[in-house]
């Protein structure tokens, strides 16, 4: 299959609500849906900025707007700070499994109670089964999902793909009930130590949108690399 960018087509949508800043309005991005992305086209747009949803490529393309920032982290030069240590420390007795697929069943109760106390505002609220399976049970051959439990109960899901410079971190679930162990904060560290043991450079984040309080937590991670005009740019402060 060829993994070229010179024939791929794309698509952009009309304009829709915009699901990061209020009031504005947003266009989309898309790869053709009938094109076959393998892992070496995959992280070609990851480095161009494109995300994943589902079955879909995609990244904002709106005209007056550029809020939508990709971000990436270098992992081979990032240290945890004091806090993200305590982080780290305070979740050493979870285990995690890597799977291929998701357990629907297991995985979709914790999803919706994650989605019903952290996202009664988003698009994604409220949860269905059918929604859940559309969004994050759409494997990849490259996709892996990391579940992280202490004994039989299920704390944490990421979905992850995996590219040739690294991972993508398409979108991690947890138990929200359990706030002292920061375990959003947690699976994004994890993912970078195991993306620096396989001596993967960099953890793509996804979009950071400045001003928008759900995606002030990207930049926490430092030195982090944001995509400026086709260039990526390392910040360390």
């Amino acid at each position: 299959m060829s993994s070229s960018l010179h024939h791929l087509k794309v698509f952009t949508t009309y304009p829709h609500d915009c699901s990061y800043l209020l009031g504005q309005e947003a266009t989309t991005l898309f790869v053709d849906p009938k094109q076959e992305v393998d892992q070496n086209l995959y992280t070609s747009l990851s480095r161009m900025g494109f995300r994943r949803s589902g079955v879909h490529m995609y990244k904002p393309h709106c005209s007056q707007c550029q809020a939508c920032v990709p971000a990436r982290i270098p992992v081979s030069a990032f240290v945890p700070s004091r806090n993200q240590k305590r982080v780290l420390k305070r979740n050493t007795d979870l285990s995690v499994r890597s799977f291929s697929e998701l357990d629907p069943e297991r995985a979709y109760a914790l999803y919706e109670r994650y989605i019903n106390a952290r996202h009664r505002d988003g698009d994604m609220y409220p949860p269905s089964v059918e929604q859940f399976k559309s969004f994050l049970g759409q494997a990849w051959s490259f996709t892996r999902y990391y579940c992280f439990s202490r004994g039989d109960e299920l704390k944490a899901v990421a979905v992850v793909d995996h590219l040739n410079d690294g991972f993508s971190a398409i979108y991690t679930f947890f138990d929200p009930e359990d706030e002292s162990r920061s375990l959003g904060k947690f699976v994004i560290l994890w993912q970078i130590e195991l993306a620096k043991q396989l001596q993967l450079p960099f953890v793509y984040l996804g979009y950071w949108v400045q001003n928008c309080r759900k995606m002030d937590y990207k930049i926490q991670y430092k030195p982090i690399e944001l995509l400026d005009h086709g260039d990526w740019v390392r910040l360390d402060n």
